[in-house]
């Protein structure tokens, strides 16, 4: 159940035919970020899109009042920034790195002529941009419509998802997202977050040691987000 509240697109790269992979990357170019670095910011003009190859990023809208509301957590290996190219309008919103990032950068020519070039990422970007549409349209009915408990439970199990996929099978994940980004992610205060996790961390679901977070009691958490 909680797949439909995640979306991955590592499999934009990975699906590729060798050939068509390195049309890709004799036209990426390469740039390291700091943390907390904007890459874009909502409504400016796209030139180009980004490849994640090591770090994470969020994407996030903020509203009239400066609150921020995190959309979504990009991994390693993903594409983004590539809606607003094929929409032909400024972004709908802004992407942050979470920590020191490598990204590739492919300018807006160079991606169109290689969406022409290769039929197989022409198709495995429309299966992504399908899938990507349900999945923003899940966390938005979720945001609505669920208990800020709900959501934070639910948040946790997407983030665990998120730092899972670059460990080892057998490897303990924490969760290092700051309690900032863990409460804009939720739609809740930081406040209301903070008595959330304590709570969480009494009912032993979950382990806090500073700012990491590991996930104890997967069933119960899945139960808390309204997923069973």
């Amino acid at each position: 159940m909680i797949s439909k509240f995640i979306f991955n697109n590592q499999y934009l790269f990975e699906e590729l035919p060798e050939g068509d992979k390195d049309m890709f990357t004799q036209v990426m170019h390469q740039k390291n970020y700091r943390k907390d670095e904007a890459i874009f910011t909502d409504g400016t003009m796209p030139n180009g899109v980004f490849y994640l190859k090591s770090g994470k990023v969020k994407k996030y809208k903020v509203d009239n009042d400066g609150r921020e509301q995190i959309i979504y957590i990009y991994n390693a290996g993903e594409f983004f920034g590539y809606s607003a190219i094929l929409s032909e309008e400024s972004y709908g919103d802004t992407t942050q790195t979470l920590e020191n990032s490598v990204i590739s950068f492919i300018s807006k020519d160079d991606f169109l002529s290689l969406l022409t070039k290769s039929a197989v990422f022409s198709r495995l970007l429309l299966k992504c941009l399908s899938h990507e549409f349900s999945v923003m349209a899940n966390l938005m009915t979720v945001l609505s419509q669920r208990t800020v408990r709900e959501r934070v439970a639910l948040s946790l199990l997407i983030l665990h998802d998120k730092y899972k996929i670059n460990s080892s099978d057998d490897a303990t994940v924490f969760i290092t997202l700051s309690r900032s980004d863990l409460a804009n992610m939720a739609g809740t205060a930081s406040e209301t977050l903070a008595r959330i996790l304590h709570g969480f961390k009494q009912e032993k679901l979950i382990m806090m040691e500073g700012r990491k977070i590991q996930l104890l009691d997967f069933k119960l958490l899945t139960q808390i987000a309204n997923l069973m």
